[in-house]
């Protein structure tokens, strides 16, 4: 048995040490908004927070991770500041890539409630979509970066601490 803190809660598994993070979350867990797609890190649709970090689930062994905070999309609120930037901006298309990059740029505006369009580019970089809409995502996380700092921003209850 393996004890995992997923989205605030303590959630025990008996699986493998070995078996990567995102076949307990989707099999085990029922949670579905990581998704396989490469299965190498490369892609990013399996990206999750490991200790507010943004981490490829598919590459992690659960042998690694007790004890230790994971936030999946899921874990996000529904809808917090980031949903809703990305519902407004129209972010999703095919949508399979967005849980990633959801939680890459919750990553980011945790640290940073202002990031520049370059530091945004650059943090999502190691994600990809293949229907296109960069644009509208890059968009996505600067309207969530202006709704955090406002006072009166949508999903004002779900707004990350710190």
């Amino acid at each position: 048995m393996v004890t995992l803190n997923v989205n605030g809660s303590e959630r025990s598994v008996d699986a493998d040490p070995d078996t990567p993070l995102l076949y307990v979350l989707r099999n085990d867990l029922s949670l579905n908004g990581a998704k396989f797609g490469c299965g190498l890190g490369q892609c990013g649709a399996c990206t999750v927070l490991v200790d507010a970090r943004p981490v490829f689930s598919c590459m992690v062994p659960i042998s690694v991770l007790e004890n230790r905070p994971i936030t999946t999309l899921e874990g996000l609120g529904t809808p917090g500041p980031l949903q809703q930037a990305f519902i407004d901006e129209q972010a999703a298309q095919c949508g399979f890539c967005i849980p990633g990059m959801m939680l890459r740029a919750q990553a980011l505006l945790d640290r940073n409630r202002g990031p520049t369009e370059v530091k945004i580019r650059k943090h999502l970089q190691p994600n990809l979509c293949r229907c296109g809409t960069h644009m509208r995502i890059v968009r996505a996380v600067k309207r969530a970066a202006q709704y955090m700092r406002s006072p009166t921003a949508p999903g004002d209850d779900h707004t990350p601490k710190g």
